[in-house]
């Protein structure tokens, strides 16, 4: 509700201070207006008698009685001292035909009019009819003027017609007293003078076809086309105070672009004023930025205004309802006083009451309490085993391929001393026996319950490690006719991170690998190292890709893959959590394990480890 009256005494403020603005900016075009209108009339109007007294001189009459050079030359003489005298762009006088018979301009080639039949003229023939005229219109040399006419009579017979040709071009110069757009349009709502270039000879409303024609024949504006004025101008005129005020119609781009000002809201007040006894129009476009600028501040001061005084207001009743509740809180506390007086007996009996049912519920309390201690610890309890069951789950998993090495190691150990080959049985039983010893670090984490086994990092052979791995599957990789390429020579990459858990990872990769190949009809592992250029944590590392010729991954294993419990296998093959263990494992040396499919068909699981640099890691013993 106080939202709704901020905005409401806002929008009326704005439309006030607006309509304010507007009435004075109107006043003040109007008064620009009337003293344009004044310019205009002292300046065309003034010559428009000079026509009737052209034929006061005997000359023009015995000219047009009479047509002779001599009588010619008199008139021509005549003729050019009135014009230099008025300052008008010509002056001549024309016989019954519509023929030219004396000049003011004899003396220019262009505009001398002598001997030219302008009988198609507006001006000759309402004169020719007894009547005196005056219009707009572009003369056969292509000057525009205002011509004013008037019949010479000899007697009661009209003899010739006087005709003044008075020029436009110093109006030009009164635009800037407008200090807005601007133009002057005449009895046929033609532009025939604008401070906008392309607006002149432009048409404010369409020209009915038989007009069109009549302007033509009479080339009141030559062989222009007179194409529409650029805006859509609706005008409605005062005919008391002969005031015309207009509204722009269009879009705000093409309004923008007619006046010449940069795309904006198109709001302009159209003003103008109808010149006496002219049929003229002169229009100005005022635009109503400032105004609506102004409007809206005030709009937003009359809102804040209005805000303040609700504040205001809503302070003091605030005040107020404090000050009632205070003092229906003193009469209320007096009141309670005087019934706890009187209650005293009474209310002692009742808290007797309330103490003993207060001790029993206090029992009560404890009692739940006990329960809700015992349910938390439960909760505790069953936290553990499950974490328990995960941390038992993945060591179960870590443990296959080290018990599936023993005991191939410990077949071939046992065929070689059956063939009196001790010493590869010896090899085989201390390789068995750093298995066992990598199964009592896997197993370690057991005894910490939740504690990850602690990472030591070292400078580690990558090749060897991998020849480890490998070796780990050397039975099942003839068994199944694996083609094996290893590209990861030893001694060449050193990775900085720990031996164990890098051979844990590539034995996870491996067998991984070899599960995926197993219903594929070109069996081949390929394993390669290269070195990466630096990343957001590890400056150099070590790229070691493990390839299958398997069937590769769906899009619904890449979106699982890292996922506990997620597995491709058969049921009972696996618990899908070795490549989760492979992940966080590269993920304590700050390395990372990602999978890709390659083109020629399979998966490729990209393990990354720091490299191992002197300048950066202690000098410690290469691990194999």
């Amino acid at each position: 509700m106080a939202l709704a009256l901020i905005a409401a005494a806002g929008f009326w403020v704005y439309e006030r201070s607006f309509a304010q603005g507007a009435s004075s900016l109107k006043a003040a075009s109007n008064g620009r207006l009337d003293l344009f209108a004044s310019v205009v009339e002292a300046r065309v109007r003034r010559l428009e008698p000079v026509p009737a007294t052209i034929q006061l001189n005997p000359v023009v009459v015995r000219l047009l009685q009479a047509p002779s050079a001599a009588h010619a030359l008199a008139a021509n003489d005549y003729l050019s001292r009135l014009n230099a005298h008025l300052g008008s762009l010509a002056v001549f006088v024309l016989d019954v035909r519509g023929v030219v018979l004396a000049s003011s301009n004899t003396a220019l080639r262009d505009d001398s009019l002598r001997g030219e039949d302008v009988s198609y003229r507006p001006y000759y023939l309402e004169a020719l009819a007894g009547r005196s005229t005056r219009h707009f219109a572009i003369g056969s040399g292509g000057h525009a003027g205002y011509f004013a006419s008037h019949p010479i009579y000899d007697g009661p017979r009209v003899v010739g017609v006087a005709v003044i040709k008075i020029g436009l071009d110093a109006l030009e110069q009164t635009w800037p007293m407008l200090g807005a757009p601007a133009l002057v349009a005449d009895a046929n709502q033609v532009v025939i003078l604008s401070s906008q270039p392309q607006w002149r000879y432009t048409s404010l409303a369409p020209l009915p076809t038989e007009r069109r024609v009549d302007l033509q024949l009479a080339q009141t504006y030559g062989a222009l086309r007179l194409p529409l004025f650029p805006l859509s101008v609706e005008l409605s005129v005062n005919e008391d105070s002969q005031e015309v005020q207009g509204l722009l119609l269009g879009d705000e781009a093409r309004v923008s672009a007619a006046l010449g000002q940069a795309r904006s809201r198109a709001d302009f007040m159209v003003l103008g004023r109808s010149l006496d006894g002219m049929d003229w129009r002169v229009l100005i476009f005022t635009s109503l930025a400032a105004v609506r600028h102004q409007a809206l501040l005030d709009g937003v001061g009359g809102a804040v205004s209005v805000a303040f005084l609700l504040l205001l207001a809503l302070y003091w009743a605030q005040r107020q309802r404090i000050e009632r509740q205070k003092l229906g809180a003193k009469r209320q506390l007096e009141q309670a006083n005087a019934e706890l007086e009187q209650e005293v007996g009474r209310r002692t009996q009742e808290l007797t009451d309330a103490n003993t049912l207060l001790r029993k519920e206090v029992a009560e309390r404890e009692q739940t309490e006990k329960t809700l201690r015992a349910a938390q610890n439960e909760l505790v309890h069953a936290g553990k085993m499950a974490v328990l069951g995960q941390l038992a789950a993945s060591i179960t998993h870590e443990l296959t391929q080290p018990l599936g090495g023993i005991r191939t190691l410990s077949g071939n150990a046992a065929e070689f001393m059956r063939r009196g080959n001790h010493g590869a049985a010896q090899e085989n039983l201390s390789i068995v026996a750093r298995l066992v010893d990598q199964m009592a670090r896997i197993i370690d984490p057991l005894k910490s319950f939740s504690r990850k086994s602690s990472s030591r990092p070292e400078a580690t052979d990558v090749g060897r490690i991998v020849e480890q791995a490998l070796f780990l599957f050397q039975l099942r990789l003839r068994h199944e006719k694996v083609e094996t390429d290893n590209r990861c020579e030893p001694g060449r990459w050193i990775a900085w991170c720990d031996a164990n858990r890098l051979e844990q990872v590539l034995v996870n990769l491996v067998g991984s690998a070899l599960d995926a190949m197993r219903d594929a009809p070109r069996k081949t592992l390929r394993i390669t190292a290269e070195l990466r250029p630096e990343q957001e944590q590890v400056p150099l590392a070590i790229a070691i890709q493990v390839q299958d010729s398997g069937k590769g991954l769906s899009e619904a294993d890449f979106a699982h893959l890292f996922e506990p419990f997620y597995t491709t296998k058969a049921s009972g093959a696996g618990l899908g959590l070795g490549l989760v263990i492979c992940r966080d494992i590269a993920a304590e040396f700050q390395g990372a394990l990602q999978a890709h499919n390659v083109p020629e068909g399979g998966a490729c699981f990209t393990l990354t480890v720091p490299l191992w640099q002197a300048s950066l890691h202690p000098k410690t013993p290469v691990t194999p």
